[in-house]
């Protein structure tokens, strides 16, 4: 098989490809981690050969980069900014068999400091959650408030994922939401406190 080639079943399309390879990046470095991710069980994953995705992201810290980036934009482009902070909290609440959940926190704040360019991209994502979440107060410390916001969610993540400290670990996740969102809402008028948000 030439790097052109993709195995038999799959036709040529570069956007396909793409989301192909980032998915299953992006399950791999949440299943296993960063280190223990490897680029050929990534490229056997989506059914293209390493060339291919070399060709594609050039190496692992490139992969890895597309797929945080795309991972996080995603989540920031499905609805109003009203809703973001539900979004990222059912994220952030989904139990460890869920699809796509595994440890991708882990991963994150393994490669943190790893690699300049994730770290440039974590900033400017954040960048953009606080800008989306600061519209929703009049507050002059809008800015600092979503950050606020964004640090706690993050540590709620940590404490349930990484760190599985009871009773968040096994706690409902609708119940978690319910309180955080209410809380967050007093920093943030506009939070949208449904959960699931729609």
């Amino acid at each position: 098989m030439t790097s052109d080639q993709q195995p038999a079943g799959r036709k040529k399309d570069a956007a396909g490809t793409r989301a192909a390879i980032l998915a299953a990046a992006q399950e791999l470095f949440a299943e296993r981690g960063y280190e223990r991710a490897t680029v050929r069980d990534i490229a056997a994953r989506a059914e293209v050969n390493q060339a291919l995705l070399f060709r594609y992201f050039g190496n692992k810290d490139e992969l890895f980069r597309a797929a945080l980036a795309d991972r996080e934009r995603r989540v920031l482009e499905q609805g109003p900014a009203e809703t973001l902070l539900g979004r990222v909290l059912a994220r952030a609440l989904q139990s460890e068999g869920e699809p796509a959940r595994g440890n991708w926190l882990q991963a994150a704040l393994r490669s943190s400091g790893h690699d300049e360019g994730a770290s440039a991209i974590r900033r400017e994502l954040g960048d953009d959650y606080v800008r989306a979440l600061s519209s929703l107060s009049d507050d002059p410390d809008a800015e600092l408030l979503a950050d606020l916001v964004l640090a706690w969610v993050l540590g709620i993540g940590l404490m349930r994922s990484v760190h599985r400290r009871e009773p968040l670990a096994s706690a409902d996740p609708a119940v978690v939401a319910r309180h955080v969102l209410r809380a967050a809402q007093v920093l943030l008028a506009g939070v949208d406190v449904n959960f699931p948000p729609p």
